[in-house]
């Protein structure tokens, strides 16, 4: 069983479950295919799993390392965002979704999406390789943000927040009226505001 599995504070687990979406941080893994760092360019992001009936060996050496999603709600969380290649609308969406959200940063639709990485890697990984977190009030956080409460990772959909397993979401809760740790990226929260919808999943399918 392969170390290839993300979860929302963005760590890079071992499961035996399956995911929806693959993701790339380049080339993380070693000649034994174990991880050797958490990531090798700020360019993290989310691709489809089956593209241009392109074929790959799982960890092959000298490669990219494929990491995998539960929902794209989760990948976001963990500090990824939508492929330019193999995923250009949601991309596109993606992008203006930020720039609406963020105008504090002075970017515009022709600035290149490296300097939104930038932004983005700032928000998700400390020096320290821990995971960036902030608090804001539960109630005032839009749909497909994770949270952090009672030491696990929650998902804030439907009105109530789900909790995270690497099979699903197994536990729901009311929105409590309190500030709680946000998981998600601010920056990428404020997309989420802006209209940028992510694909979430829970027990009885997509949300």
């Amino acid at each position: 069983m392969l170390q290839n599995r993300v979860n929302p504070q963005g760590d890079i687990i071992q499961t035996k479950a399956r995911g929806a979406w693959l993701g790339n941080r380049g080339q993380l893994h070693g000649a034994t295919k174990t991880i050797l760092r958490p990531f090798k360019h700020k360019a993290w992001i989310i691709c489809v799993l089956q593209f241009k009936n392109r074929h790959r060996q799982i960890m092959a050496p000298n490669l990219w390392t494929e990491l995998f999603f539960l929902d794209e709600a989760t990948a976001f969380a963990a500090g990824h965002r939508p492929c330019f290649e193999c995923r250009r609308d949601a991309a596109n969406q993606f992008k203006a979704a930020w720039l609406k959200g963020n105008p504090a940063y002075g970017f515009n639709i022709k600035t290149a999406i490296g300097k939104i990485d930038d932004i983005i890697h700032t928000e998700r990984i400390g020096a320290d390789h821990q995971k960036v977190t902030f608090t804001a009030a539960a109630a005032s956080l839009p749909e497909g943000t994770f949270i952090y409460i009672n030491s696990a990772p929650y998902l804030l959909a439907g009105n109530q927040l789900h909790r995270w397993t690497s099979f699903g979401y197994d536990e729901s809760l009311p929105i409590p009226r309190s500030e709680v740790t946000v998981l998600t990226p601010y920056s990428i929260v404020q997309a989420f505001r802006a209209g940028y919808r992510p694909q979430m999943t829970i027990e009885n399918g997509a949300l």
